[in-house]
Order: C-alpha cells, then structure tokens, then sequence
C-alpha cells in the first residue's frame, strides 16, 4: 500500500551558496547517485522557491528547496505497541523492535507516531527509540506537559534506564563512561553520530548484571541525551552490542559498513524510566515488561 508521499524541505545556507543544483542534492541526499536525481529532476519532483527545475542551477542563499518525494511503499513494521501508563497529560507505551518512533529512513506511516496518534490526536513523543531499540516511550497529551517534560529531559530530574546487551566479558562491574559523541564521515549517509574526541560531552554509568563466556548485559543509566548513546559508550569502552551491524570496538562506524544507523539485529530495551509528574508533580516509576523471548531476560 502505498503512503501520501512526503516534501523535504531545506533553505540552502551560505555553505552551499553558488553550488550546482545536481550536486548540491547528491551531496545532500548521499543514498541516491546523482544521475538518479537528474532522473528525478527530469521528472519534476524538485522546485526552488517553488519554481521546478533542472539540475543545472545554481543555488544561492536563502533559497527553499523541496524534493516532492512520490508515495511509495513502505517497509513492513510492527503495528502494535503496549500501554504503560496513561492519564489527561501523558502517554507511556512499550514500543517493540523493527517500529520507528518517528517518520524518516523510508517511514512515514509505519511508526510509532502515526500507531499512537489513532488513538490519541494529541499525544507527541517526548524523546525518541532507535528502530531496533524496544522500551518506554513518553508521549505528552498537552503542550504544558511536553514543555516541561522535554526542559529537563536531559537532566538528573528524569532517570533513564535502560538493558543491553553486549558483546565481551567485563572486567569490572561498573563503568562511567564520558566518551564525547559527535558527528564523524559515514559513506553511505554522510554523517553519523559515533565516538568523537572534539563532539559534545557525554556520560552514562553502565553496571553489570550478568556474564557469559563471551557476553555482558548491563544496565545503564543515562546522564545525557546523544543519538546512539549507549551503543557508542558501549562500543568505546570494548562491549560493542550484540548485533550491532554500525558501531566497532572504538564507538566509530566499523571499516566494512555492514550496517545502517536504523538497522536491528542488537538488544536493547528501555526499561525503567522514573519523573515527577509535569502537572500533579506526583513521583512516575515507570516499568517496560522485556520482550518475550529476547536473550535481555537471562
């Protein structure tokens, strides 16, 4: 089935000021070759300043620049999700494995997003789950609620905590880990957020709950908001994820690229997220029940 299509739009920054139109989006948009946006182009699905165009063109500050992406069809994704909590101002749902939080990567309708706002028009993430990763995610219902939610998100107010787990035996049985997170060259997309000596500062504390001959699950407790956090803190201290087709021993994108930022095929669920409520100021302990079957339950 396919979905409504979707515009991406942009303003070229004085970055990208005077640059060839074509190799402005080939640079922009790295998953397609630039003789497959002159195709697209040629078919009319990309306007500056609301003006179809060639590819030819020279961009210049200032300008809106839309790729009017035809529907298509979507990957499949899981079509259910568990509520944890639920009251006039919040939303907590246990989100499984392989359901975006938010449209991107080829989703728009099969997320998570879309699943809740069936069922309630008003309710908006206040943080986001990779696609691979399952556990709590909080919706705010009001706009008083998401205010003060998301202003001490990242803050010692709202605890995170999460299970994961993780290739290689742990020596010690907790671990802070401060390694800063940043953006660093990806050939495939670009960018993407790995370990990086100049990015921003970063700290999880990560306790060991259980060994095997060649794994550690962890719990983890968050003290920042990066993208991929713990897959990267994880990584950057020896215990990459089980599965984790992205990220090598060091935090950084693994030489051979087997994977993408979104896919699966690693364990880690958010469990445990404890607040005051934004609006009673009541104390939330919130609780993920582990997928069934998944390997974070031994």
């Amino acid at each position: 089935m396919l979905n409504r299509g979707y515009a991406y739009t942009t303003i070229i920054s004085s970055k990208y000021h005077g640059q060839n139109l074509l190799s402005h989006l080939a640079s922009l948009f790295p998953h397609s070759t630039p003789q497959a946006w002159q195709h697209k182009l040629n078919n009319g699905e990309v306007t500056l300043d609301g003006v179809t165009v060639t590819g030819s063109e020279t961009v210049t500050l200032g300008q809106t620049l839309v790729w009017n992406r035809p529907p298509w069809v979507e990957p499949d994704s899981p079509q259910h999700f568990e509520v944890v909590f639920e009251d006039n101002h919040l939303l907590a749902v246990n989100k499984p494995s392989g359901l975006p939080t938010l449209p991107g990567g080829g989703f728009m309708e099969n997320t998570l997003l879309r699943l809740v706002q069936k069922r309630n028009a008003n309710a908006n993430p206040v943080h986001r789950l990779g696609r691979a990763t399952t556990g709590i995610v909080l919706f705010a219902k009001t706009a008083e609620a998401a205010s003060k939610l998301v202003a001490n998100w990242n803050s010692p107010k709202i605890q995170k905590i999460y299970r994961a787990l993780a290739q290689n035996v742990a020596q010690e049985d907790a671990y802070e880990i401060l390694t800063p997170i940043g953006l660093v060259p990806h050939p495939l997309i670009g960018s993407v957020w790995a370990a990086n000596p100049s990015g921003k500062p970063s700290k999880s504390l990560a306790e060991v709950i259980a060994r095997t001959n060649s794994t550690t699950t962890f719990e983890v407790s968050l003290h920042s908001g990066r993208p991929h956090q713990i897959r990267i803190h994880l990584a950057s201290i020896g215990h990459p994820l089980v599965g984790d087709q992205l990220y090598g021993l060091t935090g950084k994108p693994l030489e051979d690229l087997p994977g993408l930022p979104g896919d699966g095929g690693y364990f880690l669920h958010a469990q445990y997220l404890k607040f005051q409520h934004p609006i009673s100021g009541e104390r939330i302990n919130l609780e993920a029940v582990l997928p069934f079957g998944s390997p974070l339950r031994e």
